[in-house]
């Protein structure tokens, strides 16, 4: 009878174990994908002027996504803290349906959320390599005592279960070596911090107005910053106008007023129709950065009587502040009236405006030749990195950089402007890395960035990182020393005493910690293995213990 009662505790809780082991490891491998998901997302906010454009062009749907992704991570720590805690009792997790469901459903979502953004988003990997920069030190901090702590659950199942503990030292060992691979810009001395980079508007200030209206222009000015950056388009009959997208279709209402035409290139309207078209409704419709809901009354109706912006119009708001414009301009298809004239356009634009030549930076590399004859006084900038040499044979001056592109040698050699910076990180960032200017699409926020958010030397990263090595180490090598004198003292116990103790009563904890103790000392007189001993234990399978100690126990109590 003990022989085939042996048998099926050590056949199938073998298998029950196993697939609860896959499981967790499902549990594990989804949550960790989660976990970088979620990572990616928020350091993407910085880009999320992008992302909203991107999302309404191929999904034609507006929501909010950071919402959605947070409320997952936590459900899934939650979860995953739960699953842990089960583990580390030696208990099963007995998922249910839905459970697995839910954990198959979000591994795989998140996988082709990942294949998605690789295939339509895919620059935007820059951001993770970047951040790392900035969140590396903390991170490397973060993961070294996520992984001390879960010595505890290892060291356990390492005593217990008399397995090797070469990865566990492995990953430690890697851990404790990281630092020596994190460089950022921000692990500098503080005198050698420079100034703080100037901001400017983008498109104005559109979270907070709609873009490329004077509302937004002025919204942005009210945040103080140094110059306004503007797209400009050339309308049928050759006059400049902002707008960043090909067509009219996402800030305007084109569909309502010229339903035939609202997927036509914004080149092919007159600038008549151009000005007949609302620019603010969108954006009380929409409300893609949740802004709305704060908006006073007057903003509201303000918002809601915008119209599409001129070239003209800008540089007479700029020149009245006193504040620098730098704009691209985008060339008509060839088949438009201006395809050739376009940056003629531009140019009598500026001259005939009130604004001085100097406070204008000209994106543009065609025909710079001519541009430079006709206005000697404006300021040359360009998006494209080029040796130092050839820059100054151009005339430039500057550069306008997006920020995966800025490097510190760029940086160094010439004046760099770096867009799009809208997160107080990023901003924290570049201006440890000497950056002289950012371009935001949201300079309220940036205002409220008076220095780098951490900056350090070299010798204080250092002790950090040396002083984290040596409390996990010491805590990590306490914990094994504990749980093996732990194990070594229940092996100690003799299962006469054990019986005897169980007859009298107590609380269920020690009872249970008396089965384990009579569990080895069976298995020290041979009666077990510790193949066996280790099925028990994981699977929390009382009976066997359980029926070895109450049958004395009842017999004793009979006599």
């Amino acid at each position: 009878m003990s022989v085939w009662r042996t048998h099926v505790f050590t056949s199938l809780p073998v298998f029950v174990f196993q697939w609860e082991c896959s499981w967790f490891f499902l549990l594990c491998c989804s949550f960790l994908l989660l976990l970088v998901w979620s990572y990616f997302w928020l350091e993407a906010r910085n880009d999320y002027n992008d992302s909203f454009f991107l999302l309404l062009l191929y999904l034609c749907i507006i929501f909010n996504y950071y919402f959605i992704y947070n409320l997952l991570l936590y459900f899934y720590f939650f979860f995953q803290i739960l699953a842990l805690c089960h583990i580390a009792l030696g208990q099963q997790l007995n998922l249910f349906w839905i459970h697995k469901i839910v954990v198959l459903a979000i591994l795989l979502s998140t996988i082709t959320g990942v294949v998605s953004i690789d295939d339509f988003w895919q620059d935007e990997w820059d951001i993770v390599i970047i951040s790392l920069q900035f969140t590396g030190p903390f991170l490397h901090i973060g993961a070294l005592a996520a992984v001390t702590a879960l010595g505890w659950v290892i060291a356990n199942q390492v005593v217990r279960m008399e397995r090797s503990s070469e990865l566990k030292v492995i990953i430690l060992l890697v851990l404790y070596l990281v630092p020596l691979f994190i460089s950022s810009p921000c692990i500098m001395d503080r005198s050698k911090l420079g100034p703080r980079p100037a901001v400017i508007g983008r498109r104005g200030a559109p979270m907070l107005a709609p873009e490329h209206t004077i509302m937004s222009f002025s919204k942005a000015l009210q945040q103080k910053v140094t110059a306004l950056e503007a797209d400009v388009t050339i309308s049928l009959d050759g006059v400049p106008f902002l707008m960043r997208d090909r067509t009219l279709r996402r800030t305007t209402n084109v569909g309502k007023l010229f339903p035939a035409r609202q997927d036509h290139d914004a080149s092919f309207f007159n600038w008549t129709e151009i000005r007949s078209l609302n620019a603010g409704l969108w954006f009380l419709r929409d409300d893609p950065y949740w802004t709305v809901q704060y908006m006073s009354e007057k903003d509201h109706n303000r918002t809601a009587n915008q119209t599409v912006c001129s070239l003209t119009e800008l540089l007479r708001l700029a020149a009245r502040t006193n504040r620098s414009v730098i704009f691209s301009l985008r060339r008509p298809p060839p088949q438009h009236p201006r395809h050739q004239l376009w940056v003629s356009d531009a140019l009598k634009v500026i001259q005939r405006s009130s604004i001085l030549p100097e406070q204008v930076m000209w994106t543009p590399d065609w025909y710079r030749k001519k541009v430079r004859a006709a206005v000697p006084l404006l300021q040359q900038t360009s998006d494209e990195k080029l040796p130092v040499a050839e820059l100054k044979e151009r005339g430039i001056s500057s550069l306008t950089l997006h920020y995966s592109q800025a490097r510190a040698q760029d940086i160094s050699n010439v004046s760099v402007n770096v867009y799009p910076v809208n997160e107080p990180w990023l901003y924290s960032l570049m201006w440890c890395s000497g950056v002289q200017s950012v371009s935001s699409d949201a300079p309220h926020i940036l205002k409220k960035v008076p220095n780098p958010i951490w900056i350090m030397s070299a010798d204080e990263y250092g002790l950090i990182w040396i002083t984290s090595d040596l409390i996990s180490v010491a805590t990590v090598i306490g914990i094994f020393i504990f749980q093996k004198w732990k194990m070594s003292g229940m092996r100690s116990y003799n299962p006469e005493q054990i019986m005897l103790s169980a007859v009298v009563r107590r609380p269920s904890r020690d009872v249970n910690l008396m089965k384990e103790k009579l569990i080895f000392s069976e298995i020290s007189n041979g009666v077990g293995s510790t193949d066996e001993l280790s099925v028990y234990t994981e699977n929390g399978l009382d009976a066997y213990a359980c029926d070895d100690i109450m049958m004395p126990a009842r017999h004793a109590s009979k006599l």
